[in-house]
């Protein structure tokens, strides 16, 4: 896989970003975020997998999350895609604290087809991969769709 850190867009890539919340109308946030990521410019959705609760990460004592995944088709190079991902959180309304803190909303770079990232601020693929079963299976049903 050719890496890429630029903020530059490239040549078409397939991204996989989870999607998080366990605060306030989760299911609507999801939603909201959802439609964010598919008006990117550049940006096709691909698939998208159920709603999934699961507990939350970290050992905090907080509400279960709603979690899901979208598979999107993409000219943004990992950073630049990241850093989109950022701006929909802040617009709606997401104020970044402690690590393993509950959120409205959290969207994660999970995983590119084509292009990988070293970047301490934008590791692709995403270091809690392999620690996130529910990544693992909304990752491995996406594939198999996007791959046909």
């Amino acid at each position: 896989m050719p890496k890429s850190s630029s903020n530059a867009r490239v040549a078409r890539d397939v991204a996989y970003v989870a999607l998080g919340s366990n605060l306030g109308d989760r299911q609507g946030m999801l939603s909201r975020a959802r439609d964010a990521v598919a008006a990117l410019p550049g940006v096709r959705v691909l698939g998208v997998t159920a709603v999934e609760e699961t507990a939350p990460l970290g050992g905090a004592a907080q509400p279960a999350y709603l979690n899901q995944m979208m598979a999107i088709e993409t000219e943004y190079a990992p950073r630049a895609l990241l850093a989109a991902l950022h701006d929909i959180e802040a617009q709606l309304g997401r104020v970044r604290g402690d690590r393993w803190a509950s959120r409205t909303i959290d969207l994660d770079l999970v995983l590119m087809e084509q292009q990988q990232s070293a970047d301490p601020h934008c590791t692709v693929p995403h270091p809690g991969l392999q620690d996130r079963d529910f990544w693992q299976r909304e990752l491995a049903e996406l594939r198999a769709l996007v791959r046909g």
